[in-house]
């Protein structure tokens, strides 16, 4: 207790002189907050103390059967590390872990010994009633089970599975070490550890995790002191995404998604694509213009639209996806499928599709969210209040703060989908422009990404660090501003919305007219990198 007292004391008078004199970081506690943990030390005997730290000697490492809060590390840098660690996951999940939370997914460079591949690291959160030691001896069978043998101390695995953090324990025994006895000097774990906790100090768990950091700052301050964000994206550390065989560096350039509708209702180009001729046709112009995503929808989402059965869907859908998997120009991009039927997303991925968009973010057809966990492919989870049918009702446009209240309700499809299976590093953000937003509305979330990204760190730092995908493509607030009514007319209004959206901390535009939308990207992705260097 005096040693946690101490800790507390220290992190309280360097968040404090932070605080005061302006330099605290997004991340680290406010002073406030450890003020108050500090309180709690204080409390008279048999109070109740949610910040208590627990030491673990040889003797005394007993199954515990109340569930404890853990983080465990993974790593890999043999075969296809990957599905190595959806096997780990899995495994895991059958194991008594049951995993909460996931970090995001980076690649790495080698430390200790250099000459062996690149790694890949993340991090899960979860619980369980597994004793430590136990749970050692768990994830020990796990990395056998898996292949891992005894080799080079530092060198290639085809697993590597450490225990963290275990509840709020101290523990040193002859083959156990919590925390982490590297984890000061490790970027590679520090950064998806981090991932794991909120920047706002209102979780116990947390704040005690912070207090077996050893030092002033907790863990954030130990990931600052390594570089934090200034070295994600550098060749030591990428911050990557999975998709089909390659690793996605979103950070590196803005991707562009072009919009294909085999509707007869769309909006903006509603029966032009319905034929396969056709829809195959506009496919090669979208990527000879430069989409790095297509993204094919067969169900019309637009104010009031007729919902279609996911057989009806699976009529218009397959005959193109079946088509479009052969063009030859399909090489190296990724082809998304827009709906949120869990029976369209199986047989899309199954044709070929390497990317479920679901404008509902599960709430149409809750089963999509374990489907997609099953098929291993990134999952679009979009803001929408409501259906298609009832999302511009007047109860559904009412916010009392749009940015925070965007926020609040996408993490919650984020953390559905996460407890469904699907891991934080395989999750895109939409906003939804256009979706439960009057024209003013879409502007402030437009202008407001980095503040939403802001709201999300304050509950997990590793979703606010995932990529968003923002959808104005000739939307309705276009032409009103614009005073534009055909749609086709809005595709300048179109670009200048996706430039102050990438400005803003945008990754993914959707949109109908690829060529305009590739320069401004080209553009804004140039202002960025002169501004990062300023």
């Amino acid at each position: 207790m005096l040693r946690a007292k101490d800790t507390l004391r220290k992190m309280y008078s360097a968040a404090k002189g932070y605080y005061c004199a302006g330099l605290a970081a997004p991340n680290a506690f406010s002073a406030l907050d450890l003020r108050h943990s500090l309180n709690s030390l204080r409390k008279p005997p048999g109070h109740a103390n949610l910040f208590r730290v627990r030491s673990y000697t040889q003797c005394a490492l007993g199954g515990d059967s109340a569930d404890q809060e853990i983080v465990i590390a993974l790593g890999s840098n043999v075969g296809d590390r990957i599905s190595t660690f959806d096997r780990a996951l899995w495994l895991m999940r059958n194991s008594g872990i049951k995993i909460t939370r996931h970090a995001c997914l980076y690649e790495t460079a080698p430390a200790y010994v250099t000459d062996q591949p690149r790694f890949l690291n993340s991090a899960v959160r979860g619980t369980t009633k597994l004793g430590p030691h136990d749970l050692l001896k768990k994830l020990k069978e796990i990395e056998k089970d898996i292949g891992r043998t005894a080799g080079i101390r530092y060198g290639p695995r085809p697993i590597d599975l450490d225990i963290l953090l275990y509840g709020d324990s101290w523990i040193s025994t002859e083959n156990l070490t919590v925390p982490h006895e590297r984890i000061h000097e490790r970027p590679f774990v520090l950064a998806p550890l981090v991932d794991l906790l909120g920047s706002s100090a209102d979780d116990c768990m947390e704040k005690s995790w912070h207090s077996l950091s050893k030092h002033n700052g907790g863990f954030f301050d130990l990931w600052n002191k390594l570089g934090g964000e200034s070295i994600v994206g550098t060749e030591g550390i990428k911050r990557v995404m999975p998709v089909g065989n390659t690793l996605l560096d979103w950070r590196e350039r803005t991707l562009v998604m072009g919009v294909l509708n085999l509707t007869p209702d769309s909006f903006s180009d509603g029966g032009k694509f319905q034929q396969v001729e056709a829809a195959i046709s506009q496919a090669r112009l979208l990527i000879s213009e430069g989409a790095d995503i297509i993204d094919i929808g067969a169900q019309s989402t637009r104010p009031f639209a007729r919902r279609l059965s996911a057989n009806e869907e699976l009529e218009r859908l397959v005959p193109v996806l079946d088509a479009i998997t052969k063009v030859p120009e399909m090489e190296g991009k990724l082809l998304s499928v827009d709906t949120f039927y869990a029976q369209v997303a199986a047989e899309a991925v199954k044709r070929g599709a390497t990317m479920i968009n679901d404008v509902s973010g599960g709430q149409l057809d809750p089963n999509i969210l374990e489907v997609v966990a099953e098929l291993g492919v990134p999952y679009v989870t979009m803001h929408m209040r409501g259906d298609p049918s009832t999302m511009q009702n007047e109860q559904n446009l009412q916010y009392d703060d749009v940015c925070k209240e965007v926020a609040s309700e996408l993490y919650a499809r984020l953390r559905a989908a996460e407890l469904s299976g699907i891991p934080l590093w395989r999750i895109v953000l939409d906003p939804g422009i256009g979706f439960s937003k009057k024209s003013t509305q879409n502007i402030e979330v437009i202008a407001g990404l980095k503040s939403i990204r802001e709201e999300m760190g304050r509950m997990s730092l590793g979703a606010s660090h995932v990529p968003i995908l923002l959808g104005p493509s000739r939307k309705r607030f276009l032409g009103e501003i614009c005073n534009r009514v055909d749609p086709v007319e809005r595709d300048a209004a179109t670009a200048s919305a996706v430039t102050i959206a990438i400005l803003n901390g945008a990754n993914i535009a959707r949109v109908h007219n690829v060529r305009y939308n590739v320069d401004a990207a080209k553009v804004s992705d140039a202002y960025r990198k002169y501004r990062s260097k300023q």
